[in-house]
């Protein structure tokens, strides 16, 4: 073996030997063959990810202290916690689903930690314990088993976490680029710890997901779990969908869940955690629904009576229309909402929702957002029109291309645009407090961002009136 290779792998060693093993209490390598398994490339290279990408992460926290600090050492837990599962992957089999999830509840646990740190009374630093907590649910790649289990590929599932992470971030950036580089320098940290860091180890490493020992360790199953006695008080409502969760919505009266879902379902019923991505499967469509037809609804498991995802103005909706319109109706608090099986030829409808963030992963013909206060939609690309209309409050990312975005009778609208939008035809009425962002010329650029005239001056010049905006000076 080359000399190299050998000082490497022993660093490697002293590394892992020294790195904390916070949140991980469950997990320990095994006996047999773990020095074997703590140098394998997929391990070194893993470490080095840590001591490259997580370090920055802390290090510029620390110049920041306070809750981000607290947020940034939950992350870096997280990852030590992945690392060790992925040593004791090295050296047990694939488990049946009870041992699967008893194998997982270590990074249940210690994404749990970073996601509880975002609830209670608002924080100043509240998006930035969004964005560390959001995502981490990029971890989950290492529950892929497959094709059939209800996640995206390893590699997809990284990039879409961070995408609804990112969402958060870039709001640490617009408020603090010109307060305080510590936090540019945080957020900045944070992508690049998941794009290009994370995403390019699975790519190199796992793209098909994890691969365990056919040869090892049997994994210990899940003690099973006696029956609730006549006597005992009701469970506690179902905490929000774990992040190993693709929240297929499905009736509860339906028959139990097998696979992968089972262990999805398994891991809902523990400590809450970050929101996991909603899923539209295809049994979700009218065109594979015999006992449906003209919509078809996707019940969620919030939505029950006395639930804060509950509105008044009706029950939440998040379904597709006779193929052609999709509608996201009195959605309440939801962070997770994502339609990512779409086409051109279809709408979106955004309406009555409050506190919510919706993701449309593809292009579509046209998206509104009407009657809505602080919600945020993320989408990629649109063939006809993005509108806002009737809002208060709302924040639109386009991450693609969009010919035309209009703002009708708003108050409060952040736009943020991609380069590929850059070109767009942006129409306003009766709004106030409209501002646009854009990417600056280089990647490392901070955005720009422009606020779009609300007051106009109308004056009579030869025979018409020649209107021009109000310009304002000073701060």
């Amino acid at each position: 073996m080359d000399e190299s290779l050998v000082k490497r792998l022993e660093a490697a060693v002293v590394r892992l030997e020294a790195l904390p093993i916070g949140g991980s209490r469950q997990v320990t390598a095994p006996e047999d063959g773990g020095d074997a398994a703590a140098t394998d490339p997929s391990i070194v290279a893993f470490v080095d990810l840590i001591s490259h990408y997580v370090a920055r992460v802390t290090s510029a926290a620390e110049k920041i202290g306070g809750q981000v600090l607290d947020v940034s050492k939950a992350i870096a837990d997280s990852f030590s916690v992945e690392k060790e599962l992925l040593v004791k992957i090295k050296q047990t089999q694939k488990p049946d689903m009870a041992g699967l999830i008893e194998f997982l509840k270590p990074l249940n646990e210690a994404i749990g930690k970073a996601s509880a740190l975002t609830e209670g009374r608002r924080s100043d630093f509240s998006h930035h314990l969004k964005t560390g907590a959001d995502s981490l649910a990029a971890l989950a790649w290492i529950a892929y088993t497959g094709k059939d289990c209800g996640m995206s590929m390893p590699i997809a599932h990284v990039e879409e976490s961070w995408q609804m992470a990112e969402f958060y971030c870039n709001k640490v950036l617009v408020e603090y680029r010109n307060k305080d580089v510590n936090h540019v320098e945080w957020a900045k940290a944070l992508k690049e710890l998941y794009l290009p860091g994370l995403r390019d180890y699975v790519k190199a490493h796992y793209p098909l997901g994890p691969v365990w020992n056919a040869t090892g360790k049997i994994a210990v199953a899940a003690p099973s779990k006696a029956a609730p006695t006549r006597g005992a008080p009701a469970p506690p409502p179902p905490p929000p969908a774990s992040l190993f969760s693709s929240e297929t919505a499905q009736p509860s009266s339906t028959a139990p869940k097998e696979g992968m879902s089972a262990v999805f379902a398994e891991l809902n019923s523990g400590k809450p955690v970050t929101s996991g991505l909603k899923k539209v499967t295809a049994d979700m469509k009218t065109k594979n629904r015999a006992d449906r037809s003209g919509i078809v609804t996707a019940p969620e498991k919030g939505a029950r009576a006395g639930s804060s995802s509950f509105s008044k103005s009706g029950p939440p909706k998040l379904e597709l229309q006779m193929g052609r319109k999709w509608v996201v109706e009195n959605q309440i608090g939801r962070n997770n909402l994502v339609i990512d099986d779409c086409d051109s030829k279809q709408t979106v409808y955004v309406f009555g929702c409050k506190n919510s963030v919706l993701q449309v992963q593809g292009k579509v013909n046209n998206i509104t957002v009407d009657n809505c206060t602080k919600m945020g939609v993320v989408f990629k690309d649109v063939v006809a029109a993005c509108e806002i209309v009737n809002c208060s409050g709302v924040e639109v990312q386009c991450q693609g291309s969009a010919p035309t975005i209009s703002v009708d009778n708003t108050a409060g609208c952040q736009l943020y645009l991609s380069k590929d939008a850059l070109g767009a035809s942006i129409t306003t009425a009766k709004s106030s407090e409209i501002n646009v962002l854009v990417p600056g010329s280089e990647p490392d650029d901070d955005w720009g961002e422009h606020a779009l005239p609300q007051q106009y001056i109308h004056v009579y010049k030869e025979g018409q009136f020649v209107t021009t905006p109000v310009s304002h000076s000073g701060g």
